[in-house]
């Protein structure tokens, strides 16, 4: 019965110790959340409102936009830049191999380069189109997108407003190629190619269109680097919502 007893009083204090131990450490558990916490590192999806969540990503993309067209609406944005310089079209290519060979370079070189010239005027024209289409983003867009891989948001430019971009940027690609003197360039070069020239096939001669959509090409490039950088340094995010937003989502 002694022993019975003892038994009983020693299991009584080692509950008791453990009540004591497990209760000190569910303190020192929240004490440590709320730390984390406080350095605001236990951000979650939980946390963001719709309204914060959709603010964040139109805050971000129109960050990318604006760098987009400041990398590409310059001098040299297009042409000096090999990931979106606009080459000879295919359809071409074999007048500009034909004036190499014959040491006319010249007459390649420039057309490519009014080509390029053209495209970058008409980029500033295009935020107000990417801004607008970021303003008529749906919580739905935003989640979708946040959620999605690091170039959800071009992807989602590119499946909801190419064609309408495409549509707009069209004419502001007319004046602006007309402006840098394309048209000049290329009948310039197409006639050093003689009888030749009306072998070419009838889309060759719509260089606005190569050049709209090669235009919008770039923008979506560019955008999609910052957008890519966004999400993956936490020093793009420039920001206390994006910081938020993103984290959230990382």
């Amino acid at each position: 019965m002694k022993i019975a007893n003892l038994l009983f009083a020693g299991c009584s204090l080692w509950l008791a110790g453990s009540t004591v131990v497990l209760a000190d450490w569910s303190k020192y558990l929240d004490t440590a959340k709320e730390a984390m916490s406080t350095a605001g590192l236990t951000t979650t999806r939980v946390d963001l409102t719709n309204a914060e969540m959709v603010a964040g990503l139109k805050e971000a993309l129109d960050k990318g936009v604006q760098f987009a067209v400041d990398s590409l609406g310059k001098p040299g944005g297009f042409l000096g830049n090999s990931k979106v310089r606009i080459p000879m079209p295919k359809s071409l290519s074999w007048i500009e191999s034909s004036l190499r060979t014959l040491h006319q370079d010249q007459l390649a070189d420039d057309f490519i380069a009014t080509m390029n010239q053209a495209a970058e005027q008409a980029v500033p024209e295009a935020a107000d189109i990417f801004s607008k289409a970021i303003r008529e983003m749906s919580v739905e867009d935003a989640q979708g997108i946040l959620s999605g891989p690091d170039d959800a948001a071009t992807n989602y430019f590119r499946t909801h407003t190419e064609s309408a971009l495409n549509s707009r940027m069209r004419p502001i690609v007319e004046a602006a190629t007309a402006r840098a003197g394309v048209t000049a360039a290329y009948k310039k070069m197409t006639a050093s190619a003689g009888g030749l020239s009306s072998l070419l096939p009838g889309s060759a001669a719509d260089i606005d269109g190569y050049i709209t959509t090669k235009t919008l090409d770039g923008l979506f490039l560019m955008i999609a680097t910052e957008e890519h950088k966004i999400r993956t340094d936490p020093v793009a995010r420039s920001s206390e919502l994006m910081q938020k937003v993103f984290g959230a989502y990382n």
